[in-house]
């Protein structure tokens, strides 16, 4: 549990790349543009895409991703203060030229991987009152992990590779 809870503070704070020998020179970066045409950065969450809809995942966009990236990673999460961080998506090795996720849907080749509740693809969110964040990490190189790869791999893994991000967050479900 340790070894996930730190992977994912390194991950989702998107600038905790402490420790990592291109920390200093990683937290210079630009960010990543992040946007979505249901979802304002700073608004709520629609409850289609939480645990009382049945939509799945939200659509979203993303641009400024280096040219030297080799692919593309989303974490989507949250921190709660009495149960802990929770993690509710993981997708990766997404093509560096691609641009948008669908409602629902993953990219050609792309990959999801283990969630905090331990099952696959989108685990939506319930809790009306946190803060969900859908993070998009430019990588250096692929995750290169299986389906379904243990979070705490997928979540290191990311980390390591992480060369630009951006954010978006809902500060609570509508």
């Amino acid at each position: 549990m340790a070894t996930v809870s730190a992977a994912f503070v390194v991950v989702s704070s998107g600038c905790g790349m402490v420790g990592s020998a291109a920390s200093a020179e990683r937290l210079q970066l630009e960010p990543l543009s992040v946007s979505s045409p249901t979802l304002r950065d700073g608004g709520p969450l629609p409850s289609d895409y939480s645990c009382r809809g049945s939509v799945g995942n939200p659509p979203l966009r993303w641009s400024r991703v280096p040219e030297d990236a080799k692919s593309v990673a989303i974490v989507a999460d949250n921190d709660n203060a009495q149960a802990g961080a929770e993690v509710h998506w993981v997708v990766f090795d997404i093509n560096p030229r691609t641009n948008e996720l669908a409602e629902s849907t993953l990219p050609p080749g792309a990959v999801e991987g283990s969630t905090t509740n331990g099952k696959v693809g989108y685990a939506p969110p319930c809790l009306p009152q946190e803060n969900y964040r859908f993070t998009v990490y430019a990588l250096n190189g692929k995750v290169e992990l299986a389906k379904g790869a243990p979070l705490s791999e997928t979540l290191k893994s990311i980390a390591d590779k992480t060369i630009a991000w951006g954010r978006l967050t809902a500060t609570h479900i509508e």
